[in-house]
């Protein structure tokens, strides 16, 4: 049987868009052309590939086995057809998923977004939420990029560190504790906290490292993102601890007091990571050194973030 190696970039653009239609706007087909390959695929399959449930294409249990080596297939046939030469981003037409964390999209995705549309206008740039629980999103190849403060572990991923911030304490303006000076550790643990965890966890390093001086604390509530915990600092008595690096424009917005942390903790990394796939795609190469700018500007202290004393309004 003659292969058609076009069916191998039709099953990667179905199975990443998840719908005819778009896999069809990915491809530069039409949709009535699109069906018909699909129609050719599950021939050559013998398989659905996609189903409709309701008014969304789910893909059968075959496609989602197939994903990621499809994906990595489509690369390497890329590469070897892909003509010698410089990156012409004028011209490059691609579709990348980021998957960050929410205080780095805000941070840093608007820089990154600019570069991309000044540099190549046909790039599209997909930011996703990041999931409660692990997700291999990067070996399936449903994520080009990861921007977070844990590292994966898998050995195929390749990870870098490229800028560190710091934990500041957040109060509201007006609280008891915002123009304490200075806000000393016994001061901090008799206060009421809420911790910011998107498993939901009540406890984390702050509380270790209270432990270790023989204090506690007691946090009343977890939320999933740093901008819903500054919420509700906002409006209470309660403090929170986030990155300074990460959460500075949103903390002056909200109009709320950043408080040096009493406490020494190591700075937490940002770490960006990918599959080791994309280690000699040009594009990504390209698309991971305007994520590292962004990232490194973004995160980077102002002259004065060695002395957080001052308060940020």
């Amino acid at each position: 049987m003659q292969l058609d190696l076009n069916l191998l970039a039709v099953l990667d653009a179905l199975l990443e868009e998840g719908s005819v239609a778009g896999a069809a706007e990915r491809l530069h087909v039409t949709a009535p052309a699109m069906s018909r390959s699909l129609g050719r695929l599950r021939r050559t399959t013998g398989d659905q590939i996609l189903v409709r449930t309701g008014r969304t294409m789910t893909p059968t249990p075959y496609a989602l086995a197939v994903r990621e080596q499809v994906h990595a297939l489509l690369h390497q046939v890329q590469e070897v057809l892909a003509p010698s030469g410089a990156l012409d981003l004028a011209t490059l037409e691609r579709t990348f998923t980021l998957r960050w964390h929410d205080s780095l999209v805000a941070m840093s995705g608007p820089a990154l977004l600019a570069a991309v549309r000044a540099q190549a206008p046909g790039v599209r740039v997909r930011f996703v939420a990041e999931s409660s629980l692990d997700s291999p999103g990067l070996r399936r190849g449903e994520v080009d990029l990861e921007a977070n403060a844990d590292p994966p572990s898998a050995p195929d991923i390749r990870t870098e560190s490229v800028v560190e911030t710091r934990l500041v304490v957040v109060a509201r303006q007006g609280h008891p504790l915002a123009d304490a000076e200075p806000l000393t550790v016994e001061r901090y643990a008799a206060a009421e906290h809420v911790t910011v965890s998107r498993r939901g966890n009540l406890g984390n390093a702050l509380d270790d490292a209270l432990a270790r001086r023989g204090l506690t604390r007691r946090v009343v509530a977890s939320a999933p993102t740093e901008a819903a915990a500054l919420e509700f600092v906002r409006g209470s008595d309660l403090l929170t601890c986030v990155p300074e690096a990460t959460t500075r424009t949103a903390v002056a917005d909200l109009g709320l007091v950043a408080l040096p942390l009493p406490l020494e903790l190591p700075s937490a990394p940002v770490h960006l990571s990918w599959h080791q796939r994309y280690d000699s795609d040009p594009a990504h190469a390209w698309l991971r050194e305007l994520a590292r700018t962004a990232l490194t500007r973004g995160g980077a202290h102002h002259e004065d973030a060695d002395h957080v004393t001052t308060r940020i309004r």
